[in-house]
């Protein structure tokens, strides 16, 4: 692995630019649009699109699609992964996440981060003479048995625990223990989920 791959994956400050890493993301971003051509009940089709850009995934996933992964290699998915419509993960550092998740629409994973100070942000010629930005970035982690809902975007650097369900629209900035029910902008825990919110006369 390339010494600024490397780097990107440990959330210190890379070049998006330099080595195999643009190949990586062109590589990713048409199999992203590969799968999101291939029609839904093409599950065989689909199946080896999603081997390739996720090969590290889990049995039993299912992703409704459209979908756009910006490495796909870097994106660890446990089995029984759902996501709904428009799944967007920029996996400059790593994400893992757990067994029994789902995804509702228009969900957002994303661990880039950019200089506040526009001096390191724009683009610029480097040492070796290219012109290039620098970034960094922070790994998300989501745990066993959650639900994102609509809308929900999970900010770098971010571990959401097993168990929590996360509200419709949340931007999630801050560690989540487990168990916790998220809402809001930024999301905010506003209280555990107990045995109190299991739904009687629930026919299975």
């Amino acid at each position: 692995m390339e010494e600024n791959t490397k780097r990107m994956l440990a959330g210190k400050p890379y070049r998006p630019g330099k080595g195999n890493l643009s190949e990586m993301r062109r590589k990713a971003h048409l199999l992203s649009q590969k799968y999101n051509q291939i029609p839904e009940d093409n599950a065989e089709e689909r199946n080896k699109v999603i081997d390739q850009l996720l090969p590290d995934h889990g049995k039993g996933i299912f992703l409704q699609g459209p979908i756009q992964f910006d490495y796909g290699c870097f994106t660890h998915l446990g089995d029984n992964f759902y996501a709904n419509f428009n799944l967007t993960v920029l996996d400059t550092c790593p994400i893992t996440i757990g067994k029994n998740v789902m995804c509702g629409p228009n969900v957002s994973l994303i661990t880039p981060l950019h200089p506040l100070m526009y001096e390191q942000r724009n683009p610029r010629k480097q040492a070796d003479g290219e012109v290039d930005d620098i970034e960094y970035g922070a790994p998300i982690t989501i745990g066993d048995n959650c639900w994102l809902a609509s809308n929900v975007t999970v900010c770098p650097g971010v571990t959401i625990g097993n168990g929590c369900v996360i509200g419709a629209g949340a931007v999630v900035t801050k560690d989540v223990p487990d168990n916790s029910l998220v809402v809001g902008v930024p999301g905010k825990v506003i209280r555990k989920i107990t045995e109190k919110d299991r739904l009687k006369d629930f026919p299975y």
